[in-house]
């Protein structure tokens, strides 16, 4: 076998992991993000001051220790020990609360009168913090898959099962339509027709990288895994085309049952799937050559799920980004999306009993619920951390970190410190250039396999590239960042 060959079989045949596994995994990042927080209030209660001294790096490094390192380890070397990786970070945040002094202004702030207090509404940072992480964990990902370090377990299933590379899709396409514009309320200017019009137009960035990947992919000779969308569709081009049929839709339904569309979507397609022979024809993987269609089967029929999954995404988003002022409100619409979770992972485990398995291959409605099941979780998540950091504010007096609400009560050079704050944080970083950030890790993926043979890498020399990898990515967003740079030319 070839190079090619092998790194196409090393990807091949996998039947996933555990729904607790990834529940599992989808809890760290919410616990990382409350260390950076716990961190910098108590590095501002030490010091009196904050950012850190050379901030241009020092925060860089800061944050990437504590966000992004984790997350390497923990899908590599430290997989098999996952859970206790989590409950020492659990240990840790908890060892620095305990640290935190309260300040002078807040010297007993009780959770009763903490749930009272007002919070500034500029942008929802449990949404930003989902969006982000999920960019990241996808650019981890797409190369960590190449070693062997990295789980099998972890990697796309072949046709059924729950690996975590399968949810990173499924959340990809939900966090485009929890922040889409119908999601954020935007009018409509001019006809529906226009508005289509625009829609066609502002995906074709998406149709350019699409095609150039597939140049790239073809022309490289680099390894593929055809079931996973067919011989010329990828991801690129799912993306696109959901957005434009969910905007199609959106524009002659209303926008407050998008749950409804969504739900009939996905029902529908299982349907279809079960009294049809679509299923089998999708399945049936010896018959490439004879048009588009038989080529690209997977990546064309699961866009049928995938728009559902985005208009999950818009009702959240719906949802979430109503004009809220009191933390007892934010409170209640976090724990409301937990429970909506619970209520879709027991539709799920009754689907899974009754139909047939999670498929990512297919989009079938098991993975339509696992996708969102599992987004509102780690979205719920981050909301309680997010929660949980604001009390530790307001009872420090440090109103300064950034990625968190913020009380609306006004203090004496807050906005200032705040604005030079965020210049300094990933997080802000990677939420302004999210695409660029995609886009790059993608051709790094691309430029490290041609340069690393990643099939007989130790353990540690994985990691290594990995974190060089990911800190090459993250310093270039980090220097636009810094200079107020945002990619966006379409």
């Amino acid at each position: 076998m070839t190079q090619r060959d092998l790194k196409e079989a090393f990807v091949s045949n996998l039947n996933g992991t555990s729904l607790q596994e990834v529940v599992l995994g989808t809890s760290l990042s919410p616990v990382c993000l409350l260390n950076r927080g716990l961190m910098l209030i108590l590095i501002h209660q030490v010091k009196g001051t904050l950012p850190l001294p050379l901030p241009q790096i020092s925060h860089l490094l800061l944050d990437f220790s504590v966000l992004i390192l984790p997350l390497v380890v923990s899908c590599t070397v430290l997989s098999d020990v996952l859970h206790h990786v989590i409950v020492i970070l659990i240990f840790v945040s908890a060892c620095v609360f305990c640290y935190i002094r309260p300040s002078t202004q807040h010297p007993k702030t009780s959770v009763s009168t903490f749930l009272q207090n007002h919070v500034q509404f500029n942008q929802v940072p449990f949404v930003t913090a989902f969006r982000v992480f999920i960019n990241v964990k996808t650019a981890i990902s797409i190369l960590a898959v190449d070693f062997s370090a990295f789980p099998r377990r972890y990697a796309k299933t072949e046709t059924y099962g729950t690996g975590v590379m399968d949810f990173g899709v499924g959340a990809y396409v939900f966090a485009n339509g929890l922040v889409c514009p119908e999601a954020r309320r935007k009018n409509i200017s001019g006809s529906k027709m226009n508005h289509i019009t625009k829609q066609l137009v502002s995906v074709w960035p998406l149709v350019v990288l699409g095609l150039g990947r597939l140049a790239s992919v073809k022309m490289t000779h680099y390894h593929e895994h055809v079931t996973e969308y067919g011989v010329h569709w990828n991801f690129f081009f799912t993306l696109a085309v959901v957005r434009v049929v969910a905007s199609m839709l959106l524009a002659v339904l209303p926008v407050s049952q998008a749950w409804v569309l969504s739900l009939v979507l996905s029902g529908l397609y299982q349907c279809t799937l079960e009294t049809t022979g679509l299923k089998a024809f999708i399945m049936h993987n010896n018959n490439r050559d004879k048009d588009f269609l038989h080529a690209n089967k997977e990546g064309i029929f699961s866009t049928v799920g995938y728009v559902a999954i985005y208009m999950a995404g818009v009702q959240v988003g719906l949802y979430v980004m109503q004009l809220r002022s009191h933390i007892k409100e934010w409170l209640k619409a976090i724990l409301s999306l937990l429970f909506v979770s619970f209520v879709l992972y027991a539709a799920l485990y009754m689907c899974q009993t009754l139909v047939v398995p999670v498929s990512r291959r297919l989009a079938n409605l098991p993975f339509c619920l696992w996708s969102v099941a599992q987004s509102l979780f780690f979205l719920s998540c981050l909301g309680l951390v997010d929660m949980v950091l604001l009390f530790s504010k307001t009872i420090s007096g440090c109103h300064f970190v950034t990625s968190s609400w913020s009380l609306h009560k006004k203090h004496p050079n807050s906005d200032g410190k705040t604005v030079v704050i965020e210049r300094f944080c990933l997080v802000q970083a990677v939420a302004r250039n999210q695409l660029l950030f995609f886009l790059l890790a993608n051709v790094m993926t691309g430029l490290t396999n041609s340069v690393v043979d990643t099939l007989h890498c130790s353990s540690s020399f994985s990691v290594c590239v990995l974190l060089i990898y990911m800190f090459t990515n993250c310093s270039v967003t980090y220097v636009l960042h810094l200079y107020g740079i945002t990619v966006k030319f379409w």
